[in-house]
């Protein structure tokens, strides 16, 4: 073996960076730009900006002064710089982090707090700048540019959807547009069961000069410990790929020279470390169970194992070399799939669920109509990425008569759209159809009350899985009590427009850095079961004294101004917490008779009712509805102050417990 190098290249892309896994992401990239923007107004008033290790250090201590981060980071320089570096890859920071034209529009919608749509993609204010950076974002592999978010739309146009593994395995090798043609091309074939996941794998990778040289090395070398180390092109240390010298003797011996010790093999596939590990075991083995493999011996090997189509060393070079490569290849990838996923999660413009991803119902005909000429900027570079400009700077391909979009998604969807009001008003009618059909398959009966149980004990980690991991607890428990008090209501009403929250293309939500207060704000029209209303429904999880010192103030106001601005008695307030107050309780009730002034108009007889997350259990089970609850609720609002223990017997009767 000659003194040769071969070098690490990346053969695939991915945004942001691995060392800073993040999810609410969009909260985060929020948050970053108000601290990045306190930061430098502070540094500048005493000296200039210089990012260099010194003020990453400083930057580092600020963000743990603002609760940003926790723990005690053994570089604050380097962890100052891994925590931004996503911002920089998207165009909302420089390479010194300080903040662009891009960074500030975005910062100016954060710390406005309007989000509403303004756009032709019918997103949100915030999302649709998101969409801009990312349509611009390109990244260098290995010497060739791609935007990732271009590709992908390239692939969603010709395929109609991704299933995650095309998602995490193929999508991110589109380097160039041969790549791109082949990836398609093979997709397809995949669908068919024509080629399998290795296969596309190892397709494109023998594209690449490092992988032809490394495969010509090793096929004419005799082997050793040096030579796996090097053809093995270890991104970190050439030391890593040792154990995979003692894996290589241990296939020989037993595929090529006849040997039987299976259980030096399967330990040899043990010391492969993490993903590349299992995935090497599962290709040799039927089982990893050591007592069943020394018993059976021979027949514990994988039936479809590749190594036993092998007659000479070279057949094993072939195979060996291949597999190495490819599971590391699939390691990396399925490593990078929740950033890539979480980047264009933020444009509000592809739906992940399902394990598949597919393009909102306004993008996937917008994109539709510009694709072909879009495509031509995948493999550019944008040389706007850091500035605030129109879609039709990106691209001429967003020069776009909407009228062609609107008469594509009549005609496939069998209606008529005509105008920027008709499609969102058919938008939002298909948005309600899927928040339903959500609520039925993710959020039963019995989830909701398991939601309400890890409220009240603070599961954190179990609320996420339930519901997602993009959104603060708060903002969750706002959002399951918006979907309870839908169901409680027998699903009358729009729901979508009563929730106050910004939601995700997939309708779970999602939390801004500004905060802001999301009422409920649930409006029924007269009955017979009461007159028309408005109830404004307000979660908290504050508990104690906290309780008492954030809510009571901002419960009473926000009613009071509402019933100013309405001017309809009949409007009340519901709040809901996984712990009352006594006191909380009892200033409530007192509001009754309280005056409440703004700008010299005044109301009195505000109804403000309080209930726990213990009741509320009691009504999903009991399956108590809204028509009975507000005869409860006002039968007792209307008792003299003075009756002794009414929220008791209200919270007894409304919850069913009066019922035989």
């Amino acid at each position: 073996m000659a003194n040769i190098n071969i070098p690490y290249q990346s053969f695939c892309w991915v945004i942001g960076t691995t060392s800073f896994r993040t999810a609410k992401l969009n909260l985060k990239i929020e948050a970053q730009l108000l601290l990045l923007d306190e930061f430098y107004n502070e540094v500048i008033k005493k000296s200039s900006w210089n990012w260099n290790n010194e003020l990453q250090e400083k930057y580092y201590d600020f963000m743990k002064s603002k609760a940003f981060l926790t723990g005690d980071a053994k570089r604050k320089d380097k962890d100052a710089r891994e925590k931004t570096s996503g911002l920089v890859d998207i165009g909302l920071i420089t390479e010194d982090r300080s903040i662009t034209e891009a960074g500030r529009e975005l910062l100016k919608i954060t710390s406005s707090g309007i989000f509403e749509t303004d756009n032709a993609f019918n997103i949100n204010r915030d999302s649709f700048v998101y969409l801009k950076q990312l349509l611009k974002t390109s990244i260098d592999v290995s010497g060739k540019t791609v935007r990732p978010f271009i590709a992908v739309v390239k692939c969603l146009t010709e395929l109609e959807f991704l299933s995650y593994e095309e998602f995490t395995y193929f999508v991110p090798l589109i380097r160039d547009d041969e790549s791109a043609k082949q990836i398609i091309s093979d997709i397809k074939l995949y669908r068919e069961e024509q080629i399998n996941l290795e296969e596309i794998i190892y397709k494109r990778l023998m594209q690449m000069d490092n992988y032809k040289l490394a495969r010509e090395e090793f096929i004419t070398s005799d082997v050793d410990e040096n030579l796996i180390c090097l053809i093995g092109m270890n991104r970190k240390s050439r030391n890593y790929d040792k154990p995979y010298y003692k894996l290589y003797q241990s296939l020989k011996n037993i595929f090529i020279d006849g040997k039987s010790d299976y259980e030096l093999l399967l330990n040899s596939a043990k010391n492969i470390n993490q993903k590349p590990g299992i995935l090497w075991r599962n290709l040799i083995f039927k089982t990893t169970n050591i007592g069943v493999i020394r018993k059976n011996g021979k027949t514990s090997i994988n039936n479809q194992c590749p190594f036993l189509n092998c007659a000479n060393e070279n057949d094993l070079k072939e195979v060996f070399f291949k597999y190495l490569h490819v599971f590391k290849a699939m390691a990396t990838l399925s490593d990078y799939f929740d950033l890539n996923r979480r980047y264009f999660n933020i444009t509000d413009t592809l739906i992940f669920g399902d394990r598949m991803v597919k393009l909102d119902m306004i993008p996937k005909y917008y994109f539709k109509e510009i694709i072909d000429v879009l495509y031509k900027e995948t493999f550019s570079k944008d040389g706007n990425l850091s500035v605030d400009v129109p879609l039709e700077t990106i691209s001429r391909a967003f020069k776009l008569d909407m009228s062609k979009v609107y008469a594509a998604l009549s005609k496939d969807l069998g209606i008529t759209i005509k105008s920027p009001e008709q499609a969102a008003t058919y938008v939002n009618d298909e948005r309600y159809r899927r928040f339903n059909a959500l609520i039925d398959k993710k959020f039963n009966d019995s989830v909701l009350v398991e939601l309400l149980n890890c409220f009240e004990k603070r599961d954190d980690k179990r609320i996420e899985e339930l519901v997602t991991d993009e959104a603060a607890i708060p903002t969750i428990f706002e959002y399951i009590l918006g979907i309870i008090w839908y169901k409680v209501s027998e699903r009358q009403g729009n729901i979508l427009d009563f929730m106050k929250l910004s939601l995700e293309a997939n309708l779970l939500p999602k939390t801004h850095a500004t905060g802001g207060y999301a009422d409920i704000i649930y409006e029924y029209e007269a009955c017979t079961s009461y007159p028309k209303h408005s109830l404004l429904l307000e979660a908290t999880l504050a508990d104690g004294s906290n309780q008492r010192r954030m809510e009571m103030e901002p419960v009473s106001r926000h009613l009071g101004d509402y019933r100013i601005k309405f001017n309809n008695p009949f409007d009340y307030s519901l709040f809901v917490s996984t712990y009352l107050d006594k006191n909380v309780i009892s200033d409530f009730r007192y509001r009754k008779i309280i005056p409440y002034t703004r700008d010299e108009e005044s109301i009195t007889g505000m109804k403000i009712i309080s209930m726990d997350t213990d009741s509320l259990k009691k009504i999903i089970e009991n399956k108590v509805k809204y028509k009975y609850l507000y005869e409860v609720f006002d039968k007792y609002h209307e008792m003299p102050l003075e009756t002794v223990d009414w929220h008791d017997g209200m919270i007894r009767e409304a919850t069913g417990e009066y019922k035989a």
